[in-house]
């Protein structure tokens, strides 16, 4: 077989991503960790390391992925197996693509990232994220077998938590956020005043502020409150 080229390079003789190479030239995915006991130690060690990775040949078809790779497609990870990384991520500038195909043509050892995206399992959202592509193996083995590693992009923040209150203390902190008194708040909600201070101080417990003010503005941070209600109501 000629110089590999990964990635379905241009102006090259070795098949284009997605098509793979014939099977009796296949490296070994445990790469210098082939031979005897060690294969099994990588392999253990591949299993448990959280970060997502996959081996694969040069055209990007893969050969073995770890639990954390395969979940983000949630399968199993033998289910990965012959698939094609493009069939998986989508990158974002084809020209780093060809960096990797070059690297590979020449024999080049690198690290080369590639910034893709991708569709969750597990809720259908769109992720991004770098993949970093490393040709491995024992450099007399041409094409070298590719180690993937992603690293998966926040794309957006966490929601904030939702207070909790009950319907009670929310018509409350409503009546409060319209100006009401204590007073006044307590004849609309059938209360004493010492009925309703008891449940502000509960809550200014709990949600560890102090003054009305800062009650009120803490109910709508947590979503106790509507922001799109005047007068103010209860989410």
């Amino acid at each position: 077989m000629d110089d590999g080229t990964a990635w379905g390079g241009p102006d090259t003789e070795e098949p284009a991503l997605g098509t793979p190479f014939h099977r009796s030239g296949d490296a070994d995915p445990a790469g210098p960790y082939a031979d005897g006991p060690w294969r099994n130690y990588f392999l253990i060690l591949l299993d448990r390391i959280p970060t997502p990775i996959a081996v694969c040949r040069a055209d990007g078809t893969v050969l073995i992925a770890n639990p954390a790779m395969a979940g983000q497609w949630g399968v199993a990870p033998g289910r990965l197996r012959d698939r094609n990384l493009l069939d998986l991520f989508r990158p974002r500038d084809e020209a780093q693509l060809i960096r990797i195909a070059e690297a590979v043509r020449l024999g080049r050892r690198s690290r080369y990232p590639v910034e893709v995206h991708w569709r969750s399992a597990s809720d259908g959202s769109e992720r991004e994220g770098e993949l970093t592509v490393d040709p491995v193996g024992d450099p007399s083995v041409q094409p070298p077998a590719l180690l993937a590693l992603l690293r998966v992009r926040e794309t957006a923040p966490p929601p904030a938590p939702r207070g909790t209150a009950s319907h009670v203390e929310a018509r409350i902190l409503a009546l409060a956020a319209g100006g009401a008194t204590t007073a006044s708040i307590g004849t609309a909600l059938g209360l004493t005043v010492d009925g309703v201070n008891y449940h502000l101080t509960r809550l200014a417990r709990r949600w560890r502020v102090r003054g009305r003010a800062a009650l009120v503005a803490k109910a709508y941070v947590l979503g106790v409150l509507s922001p799109e209600s005047w007068p103010p109501a209860p989410a």
